[in-house]
């Protein structure tokens, strides 16, 4: 066998897709090792390598895969119905990253919104709960977490559980909240 039919199991391991994924990360792979990946194999001809390649050079590049149909994928020889649902499916959860990334973030400019965001579920609370809203530069909210729920009057919270969330969802800042379902407050 040339290099060019070589199977995925008689690739350098540092050299195949998934590999090289989770030591490097996503973003160091090609348009091409990405696609390879969605695919998961190739056919008795081809490896997945050069199948992924076919397909991006019928689609000129990423660019066109945002339209395409079914149809148009099985019209490539190598796709059938379970590979080109796959592909859909990765393209149509793509779009809706995008999207909500656009749309549905809620920003918070004022005490106010702060209180509205949380206000309508924590009115009916019957115990103390502490919780953080963690927002981006934008102040777009981009989590929102239960941190410690206390009784009826007490909420007992360590700020590591709020930096930790924050840390890891980068947060530029964070809005603390808390109920007083006793109605008394301190």
């Amino acid at each position: 066998m040339d290099k060019l039919t070589l199977t995925m199991k008689e690739v350098p391991k540092q050299d195949r897709p998934r590999e090289r994924l989770l030591e490097y990360g996503p973003n160091v792979l090609s348009n091409q090792e990405i696609m390879a990946i969605l695919l998961g194999s190739g056919t008795r001809k081809e490896n997945v390598h050069q199948l992924a390649e076919r397909v991006l050079q019928h689609f000129e590049g990423v660019g066109l895969l945002r339209e395409v149909t079914i149809e148009e994928l099985m019209e490539i020889n190598g796709i059938g119905m379970a590979k080109g649902v796959q592909l859909l499916a990765a393209i149509e959860l793509g779009k809706r990253i995008h999207q909500y990334r656009e749309k549905d973030r809620v920003i918070i400019r004022s005490p106010e919104d702060g209180a509205n965001y949380v206000m309508e579920e924590m009115r009916t609370l019957k115990q103390e709960h502490f919780v953080a809203i963690f927002l981006d530069t934008k102040n777009h909210v981009i989590h929102r977490q239960t941190v410690f729920i206390g009784s009826l009057n007490a909420s007992i919270v360590h700020p590591r559980e709020i930096y930790r969330e924050a840390v890891k969802r980068a947060a530029a800042s964070i809005i603390c909240v808390h109920n007083h379902p006793s109605g008394v407050r301190l």
